[in-house]
């Protein structure tokens, strides 16, 4: 006589009926149903990035004045970043959105990036996080060269070392800029964006030119040059500046020799533009400042 199950037998696992085992937290299904459901949100995601090509598309139709705005392209990432929550991390975002503008970018129009890298590599790097791993970039020895490709057209964008106070005549690249000689180039943003730095990830600063003028985003700060007497102070420039209401962020002072005058690199907040009336305003220089551009101010990574 066969023997029927008894009553206090366990239930049968959830593989002999059928069924999938449910995930941890419950979701039905379990993970055959989870990654269906992310390749529907893949497919999703897509299909919205397709519609946001189409509308680039329509926006380059405009004939509006550049395809490369990186004062827009740091609000868009701050608004998303403002907006952000859950696990992802918030570098994610940044990176994502990076790329994805660097290829939108490269639908309007060639892209290409001349980097300034003496440093065997990190300068590039720091390019490659802000520009996207596939934007044509040719690297050179010296700023001289990088801003001669934007200067004749063969590059975009010129990714230079940050001014410092002991860089040699040589490599003070903004001094060129002074001589305001066409086509202009303008300091249009500072890389890295996302300024807090992982383990692993390029540490050095970079200022980014071009011919293109820069456009404001909600946080600025502006690049200003300035010839002075030589016997003018770093005090007395300091106190001229906060007198014209140009409360200056930093300052790099070079008295070069040779040079018959001095010249200033100075950071001030907010977005200026050449007919601010507090240039004007400013004593204890040869003539008005230089706006030598503007750039947006990179994320911290501090909570948003």
């Amino acid at each position: 006589m066969s023997s029927s199950p008894s009553l206090d037998a366990p239930p049968a696992p959830a593989a002999a009926t059928g069924e999938p085992p449910a995930s941890p937290d419950g979701w039905p299904g379990g993970l055959p149903a989870l990654r269906a459901e992310l390749d529907r949100l893949d497919d999703a995601m897509h299909a919205l990035l397709v519609q946001r090509a189409e509308v680039v598309e329509q926006v380059a139709r405009l004939g509006k004045r550049g395809a490369y705005r990186p004062g827009r392209e740091a609000s868009i990432i701050r608004r998303l970043l403002r907006r952000h929550s859950g696990s992802l991390p918030p570098q994610a975002i940044v990176r994502i959105w990076r790329e994805l503008l660097a290829g939108t970018t490269a639908m309007q129009g060639p892209f290409s990036a001349a980097v300034c890298d003496p440093q065997g590599g990190a300068f590039l790097l720091t390019a490659r996080e802000h520009f996207g791993a596939l934007t044509p970039m040719r690297v050179y020895g010296s700023p001289a060269q990088a801003l001669a490709e934007i200067s004749r057209g063969s590059a975009a964008v010129a990714v230079l070392p940050a001014p410092s106070d002991t860089e040699p005549t040589r490599d003070a690249w903004w001094t060129t800029m002074l001589q305001n000689e066409e086509p202009r180039v303008h300091i249009v943003a500072r890389l890295p964006f996302w300024a807090s730095r992982p383990d692993g990830a390029a540490s050095v600063h970079a200022l980014v030119a071009a011919t293109t003028e820069p456009d404001p985003s909600e946080r600025d700060r502006s690049v200003l040059g300035l010839e002075f007497d030589l016997d003018t102070s770093r005090a007395r420039l300091t106190a001229a500046l906060a007198a014209a209401g140009l409360q200056p962020e930093t300052m790099i002072v070079r008295r070069d020799r040779g040079i018959p005058i001095g010249r200033a690199l100075v950071e001030v907040d907010g977005f200026l533009t050449d007919d601010d009336p507090r240039l004007a305003r400013l004593d204890a220089v040869l003539r008005p400042p230089i706006v030598l551009g503007a750039y947006a101010i990179p994320e911290t990574g501090a909570a948003v």
